[in-house]
């Protein structure tokens, strides 16, 4: 990792830089997926199986047999694991139901909300160098509180055409039985325009690599929906003297772990503390399985001193991590300064990979600095609020008149009149 000193304002952008391809260039390899798929259907899907995943598929649709298996090939310490972290999930994203609103806003004039389950939704689970059966947790169950009608989700397979039973077993714990053996920018165009075997959705969700995320914006183009541009993952850690050196290294490989094109960052007020950070992290390093990848997102990665807590988290806020985990002795005063952040991970127990799995919260968040604007996904990604409003005869006649002047004031005469017709009916009688 690069070590910087209070490095300027004006060097953040250039120095921090997520450590990816430019959108063009990809776009360029993803849109001929993505039409393959909308003429071939299927077919595509197979092609694709067999060049990008090496694995050749008869049908792509796992069959309920299967599914029904899957458990038996998982030890009991991994299904009661996941048990226990469907449970915690479960519980925080019922917390977010909204019960309708009403409301008399004036005389004879009613309006109202409620939540409506979008119908159609398309999960991707991203399989590759590690088979994410957490995300089906953190996707499907918010789908299912929601009330969506149809669920597929989508999973890349591995070389000799199967899906990981984890992915299964969780997908069945949840009630979800459309499961289709495609990956990458494939089955996003599968979703977004439906195959023979893939029905089309409304929304997609899930993390991925780059392509698809490039694919994820231009099914957007199609008028499919989706939960938000998430990429690479990320992970910023602020930590003082306060902080446990041996921790902060652990949750900095975790994020480095998740692929090369990961970025880890590290702010402490002195660079002892960094120093004594990245001697656990050559430690740690040794003993990973995923040692290579981690070691190359550690070449995308920087620690950054920062004397003064403003300014770091002005410059956090400015970074707006995906994963922000907060070491800090001021920990209040840092929790009231950050508005820029996926999802929070407070005190030296507190690991980032905690939200990953199983706390209850949700690890689908937004990258790539789109945590200025997005939120992760919650229950609410999945419902769609729809208003109304009923007016009485007395509340036309109480803010017709408001109407039709402000109508009148734009050259809308037929909306004006819309009131009008109402107001002459009524004075009539």
């Amino acid at each position: 990792m690069r070590i910087l000193v209070n490095p300027d304002s004006k060097t953040w952008n250039k120095e921090l830089a997520r450590p990816v391809q430019k959108m063009k260039a990809i776009e360029k390899i993803v849109k001929p997926i993505m039409k393959k798929v909308k003429r071939q259907g299927d077919k595509a899907l197979k092609k694709f199986a067999l060049e990008y995943d090496h694995a050749e598929i008869d049908s792509l649709l796992v069959d309920q047999a299967t599914v029904g298996a899957a458990g038996e090939q998982l030890s009991a310490e991994l299904r009661e694991a996941i048990q226990t972290a469907k449970r915690n999930i479960e519980k925080f994203h019922k917390l977010q139901e909204m019960p309708s609103i009403s409301s008399e806003i004036s005389e004879g004039v009613t309006c109202m909300r409620r939540s409506v389950a979008i119908q159609k939704v398309g999960l991707y689970i991203p399989g590759g160098t590690a088979p994410l059966f957490s995300t089906v947790l953190m996707l499907g169950i918010p789908a299912k509180l929601a009330g969506c009608k149809e669920i597929v989700l989508c999973t890349p397979p591995d070389p000799t055409g199967k899906i990981h039973p984890a992915i299964l077993y969780t997908a069945s714990l949840i009630g979800i039985s459309k499961i289709i053996k495609a990956g990458g920018a494939q089955a996003i165009a599968a979703m977004c325009y439906g195959t023979e075997t893939v029905p089309q959705v409304d929304k997609i969700f899930g993390p991925g690599n780059q392509y698809v995320t490039a694919a994820k914006q231009l099914a957007t183009r199609q008028g499919v929906a989706i939960d938000m541009p998430a990429g690479p993952s990320e992970v910023l850690v602020y930590a003082d003297e306060s902080a446990i050196p041996e921790f902060v290294a652990s949750d900095l490989l975790s994020q480095a772990e998740h692929g090369v094109d990961s970025q880890v960052v590290l702010i402490c007020p002195t660079e002892k503390i960094i120093k004594k950070v990245l001697t656990f992290v050559e430690l740690q390093l040794k003993e990973l399985p995923r040692q290579k990848i981690a070691k190359k997102a550690l070449e995308n990665s920087v620690a950054i001193v920062m004397e003064n807590m403003d300014h770091a988290l002005d410059l956090i806020n400015s970074y707006a991590p995906e994963h922000l985990i907060l070491a800090v002795k001021e920990e209040e005063k840092a929790i009231q300064g950050i508005v820029n952040a996926g999802s929070v991970f407070i005190g030296n127990f507190t690991p980032e990979s905690a939200g990953d799995y199983a706390s209850g919260t949700n690890h689908t968040l937004p990258t790539n600095g789109y945590a200025r604007s997005y939120s992760g996904v919650s229950l609410d990604s999945f419902v769609k609020k729809i208003t109304y409003q009923k007016i009485t005869s007395a509340g036309i006649q109480s803010l017709g008149p408001s109407i039709e002047i402000m109508a009148q004031h734009e050259n809308l005469e037929a909306h004006k009149n819309a009131v009008t017709v109402r107001l002459n009916h009524l004075s009539k009688d």
